[in-house]
């Protein structure tokens, strides 16, 4: 059976001691040069009963949530068109740090797809028009003529972001924190919805 999604209104905003508490951690594990900060292993669901995962890039952080950019034709974006929910995990080796996140995702807007597709360099862009995400490909010679196909294209103008690439949202019903400590008796935080707002709970390690 497939789960229905909860509706986003339902679901609170963040709260800014959480966005605080996941800034913090992001810029410890910047400071100490985690090669890839803003990587999150995104799950999603076919909603009957297989996952899959894969590695993401946090692209944008609100009230609403955490924001990734894909093609929505991928797998994952077909994935979540049927089961519109989401987990996904930061983790920071260097600080010995991890956050997990759990909640309904959607898609953002048009305009926010096009606002930050326009802040990508000019490969990515033709890439993103190259790419058939997640599709058979028969030789890496045929995805680079597609992608010469498509600089031909656009040659000498803007590249327009294409129909198949947005964003999604996944907007958090709980949040946990977690810290290394020694001898595996580690700090977990959990962030979750109750009654109208966020509460706290320490979790056993």
């Amino acid at each position: 059976m497939k789960s229905k999604a909860v509706e986003s209104a339902d679901i609170l905003p963040l709260s800014q001691e959480i966005i605080d508490r996941f800034n913090h951690a992001m810029h410890a594990a910047r400071a100490v040069g985690e090669p890839e900060p803003t990587a999150m292993v995104l799950a999603t669901s076919d909603g009957e009963g297989l996952v899959t995962t894969r590695t993401v890039l946090l692209k944008a952080l609100d009230p609403d949530g955490f924001v990734f950019f894909t093609n929505t034709t991928s797998r994952k974006g077909q994935q979540l068109q049927v089961c519109p929910r989401g987990a996904a995990t930061f983790l920071w080796k260097t600080i010995e740090n991890q956050v997990q996140l759990e909640g309904p995702v959607s898609r953002v807007s048009d305009a926010e797809a096009d606002a930050y597709f326009s802040t990508r360099d000019r490969g990515s862009q033709i890439g993103a028009w190259a790419s058939l995400q997640s599709q058979k490909l028969d030789s890496r010679e045929t995805l680079e003529c597609r992608a010469v196909e498509f600089e031909h294209k656009f040659e000498g103008r803007e590249v327009l972001r294409p129909a198949h690439w947005s964003g999604f949202r996944l907007q958090p019903e709980s949040v946990e924190f977690w810290q290394g400590r020694k001898f595996r008796l580690h700090d977990r935080l959990k962030y979750s919805q109750a009654n109208g707002q966020w509460v706290t709970q320490l979790l056993y390690p």
